[in-house]
């Protein structure tokens, strides 16, 4: 197993201005990082008019070399749910081109999304997915296979509303069918659709590549500052309308230590990397929660 950091619990720093995305790097390693996962919000590897930015992929991948840490993924949003077939071309042809930066930078996998997190909470529905299931596993498949000759694996997260549960998720990857298109498995993200974690992982893992391992604050009634669709650090809401809000892993609400024995009896000993997005300090919270990674993961048989 190697452990690390996404650069989406830096993001805030980032975009500020308060960290470069090598100083980030450095960070990381410095805090015995083995792996990062780069999620380009406060960053692009794109040129202002849209072009791939070769030279910036290059200093990239040179720096963690340089400072010992591995690119296991490249993670961005997507939405194969347009009802457009020109804006479903369109957004096809984007997440290629996402897929080729993921390539040079020399990162063996990328996520993408299948439906936009803030899609309507009223299209959510079982009636919805089904309907949309032959169109995701196709524009998924396409993907996929573009990411196949470039020697990726391409990620479906279980994010969001629409794409994450057990079942759905199980069926849209059974649904691809591709030996190099599986799962990035969110631990936390299980919670926004109201299913247990521990049980969701344990049913998840054997169709994981890679695993985000976060932790909520739950509550059941509205804390007074909840927002919708707003997870970066404020509280939103659940499927089922109870309210989350980001923590430091280990002190929050979910089962840590139970989720990560559910992932090891799995077999599961890929990359894991913390992905925070709670209020506190971010390399703060971010060192800690590596912390308590490393020590749930020595104490579980």
């Amino acid at each position: 197993m190697r452990l690390g950091v996404s650069s989406y619990c830096l993001d805030s720093m980032i975009r500020k201005g308060e960290l470069t995305l090598p100083a980030a790097l450095d960070w990381a390693a410095s805090q015995g990082a083995e792996i990062v996962e780069l999620v380009p919000f406060a960053f692009s590897f794109e040129t202002a008019d849209g072009a791939i930015d070769y030279g910036l992929i290059k200093d990239t991948r040179r720096h963690a070399a340089d400072v010992g840490v591995a690119l296991a993924n490249y993670s961005v949003l997507a939405d194969l749910c347009k009802d457009d077939p020109t804006a479903l071309a369109a957004e096809i042809d984007r997440v290629k081109r996402h897929i080729d930066i993921a390539a040079e930078l020399g990162a063996p996998r990328m996520r993408h999304d299948i439906s936009a997190f803030r899609r309507p909470r009223g299209l959510n529905g079982v009636a919805e997915f089904d309907r949309l299931l032959g169109q995701m596993s196709d524009a998924a498949g396409r993907l996929a296979d573009h990411a196949a000759t470039r020697g990726l694996t391409t990620l479906v997260e279980n994010h969001g509303f629409f794409v994450n549960g057990a079942d759905r998720v199980e069926r849209l990857i059974r649904a691809v069918d591709r030996p190099n298109f599986a799962l990035l498995l969110d631990t936390g993200n299980i919670a926004c659709v109201d299913e247990i974690p521990e049980v969701g992982a344990l049913r998840l893992a054997p169709f994981a590549r890679m695993v985000h391992l976060k932790d909520f604050y739950i509550r059941r009634r509205d804390p007074g500052d909840a927002r919708d669709f707003d997870c970066a650090g404020s509280w939103f809401t659940t499927q089922a309308g109870r309210y989350l809000r980001g923590s430091i892993l280990g002190q929050g609400d979910l089962d840590a230590p139970e989720i990560l024995r559910a992932i090891k009896a799995s077999g599961y000993d890929g990359d894991i990397a913390i992905e925070f997005e709670g209020l506190e300090e971010p390399r703060y919270a971010t060192k800690v929660s590596l912390d308590n990674a490393r020590g749930f993961w020595r104490e579980i048989s």
